[in-house]
């Protein structure tokens, strides 16, 4: 192209040259100007060129400004010849993401800045919550006209649709999400619903500002103090409860076992006096049996002492 700019100044300061029969064929000049005043000018005209290109990146969009007003046709990715009364807005395509957290100096804002929103209970729930968002590219020359540009940096639009328009949608869609749940369910078995849930919501809500929401996450839930505390305390009389529930069955069993015990002990001892009773009648009937067991029991072995007669003196055998 430069080249082509150069040969278009040359043929206008130039015509070809001419045979004159002596071999001179030398161009002659067209515009009697000093070469470095005609330099001068096809640099300029070259700056007035390159000028009108104008590069829009892959996370870009551009806004044509004329004097007329903004172009509704957005600017895409590429080289961009624009005339040189008109202007280029270059605005960000890309994916911001917004969070809402309890922990200082990790979200959007300096200090804690989690989402409470009432529960199907009543109660309040804390909720930490970041929402993936963008421009939609086709309407940018829209958001240029109709979203201020606050802190005149290029970053005053997105802060002020944060501000504005995503805090607040993602605020109710919270708030009217959660309030259908328990706050058993909000904390553990439900939450992913939620999530869809304000997806959609957010979404609808924010379609006429042209922004595109990619996800919603809820990162954390939070119970008030109060609320955390009878929550602790219900635990703690349930575990109590289940504990004197089992220290009660250990106690029937125990008495149960202890039953089982004394029936036992009863039916021996009854089994033994009725065999006592069944023995002392059998001896009665017939007393060789008393001599009958002595014979069983006898060793072989003579005894080396025997009972006297009279006070029960023990007489020795061996002598």
């Amino acid at each position: 192209m430069c080249y082509g700019l150069i040969g278009i100044v040359l043929g206008l300061i130039t015509i070809p040259a001419s045979d004159d029969g002596y071999g001179d064929r030398t161009p002659e000049r067209k515009i009697k100007l000093p070469y470095r005043f005609l330099a001068a000018i096809a640099g300029l005209f070259l700056v007035i060129l390159f000028s009108m290109v104008v590069k829009v990146g892959p996370q870009e969009v551009g806004v044509l400004v004329k004097p007329t007003g903004v172009s509704n046709a957005p600017l895409h990715t590429g080289w961009q010849f624009i005339a040189p009364w008109n202007d280029v807005h270059l605005m960000d395509k890309t994916v911001w993401v917004y969070t809402c957290t309890d922990a200082t100096k990790e979200g959007a804002k300096d200090h804690s800045d989690a989402i409470w929103a009432p529960t199907k209970d009543g109660i309040k729930i804390g909720l930490d919550v970041s929402m993936s968002w963008r421009i939609d590219p086709e309407y940018a020359p829209w958001i240029y006209q109709n979203v201020t540009e606050n802190d005149g940096g290029n970053s005053g639009r997105y802060i002020w649709l944060e501000e504005n328009v995503i805090r607040t949608k993602l605020k109710s869609g919270l708030a009217l999400s959660v309030s259908n749940y328990t706050p058993i369910e909000v904390y553990s078995t439900k939450r992913e619903a939620i999530q869809a849930d304000v997806l959609k919501r957010v979404r609808e809500e924010v379609k006429k500002y042209h922004i595109l929401v990619d996800n919603i996450d809820i990162r954390e839930v939070y119970y008030n103090a109060e609320y955390e505390k009878a929550i602790n305390a219900k635990k703690l009389a349930e575990q109590e409860v289940l504990r004197l529930v089992e220290v009660t069955r250990q106690k029937e069993e125990q008495l149960k076992q202890a039953e089982i015990n004394k029936n036992i002990a009863i039916q021996q001892a009854e089994g033994e006096s009725k065999a006592l009773q069944i023995k002392g009648a059998s001896i009665s009937n017939n007393p060789k049996i008393i001599e009958l067991e002595w014979i069983q029991a006898w060793d072989g072995k003579l005894p080396l002492y025997m009972m006297g007669s009279g006070q029960g003196v023990m007489i020795n055998l061996k002598n």
